[in-house]
């Protein structure tokens, strides 16, 4: 018996939606749960990198967090600046900023990815973070650049 599977997508509230019919009985699935959107895959690889980097670790130590916003309010700690868009040549950008905290101090990220078309992998435009805290380390560190031929 082949059980046969009636899917269709819904837009709602800036989330996607599968709602699924396997015999009879509707369920309904979050894709954004299956599949992250742009953004947050973007702050992962950017906190990740910042992570491994000595030369930010040196200054405000290990572990390192980062949010959306110096705020009590989780919900705005959660929401991550960004900006999406495509260019003339029709390659996708994502443009990300958020706050990073350490131990030993605290700092400013600023981060631009794009979808290579050739080999269909993200990579850094660029990668900025500003030591804010402690006073005296305050720096800014380029840690990826990327100028397309």
């Amino acid at each position: 018996m082949c059980l046969v599977i009636y899917f269709f997508l819904v837009e709602c509230l800036c989330y996607k939606y599968i709602i699924l019919k396997p015999k009879g009985y509707y369920l309904l699935v979050n894709t954004c749960a299956l599949l992250p959107p742009y953004r947050y895959k973007i702050f992962g690889k950017a906190l990740t990198r910042i992570q491994s980097d000595s030369q930010v670790t040196s200054r405000i130590g290990h572990p390192i967090t980062g949010y959306g916003q110096e705020t009590r309010n989780r919900a705005a700690r959660q929401r991550i600046p960004s900006k999406i868009w495509t260019d003339e040549d029709g390659v996708e950008h994502v443009e990300v900023n958020f706050l990073i905290r350490g131990p030993h101090g605290a700092g400013k990220v600023y981060s631009e990815m794009f979808k290579d078309n050739s080999d269909r992998t993200w990579k850094f435009t660029y990668l900025v973070v500003e030591i804010v805290s402690p006073q005296h380390a305050k720096t800014q560190l380029m840690l990826e650049s990327y100028l397309p031929a």
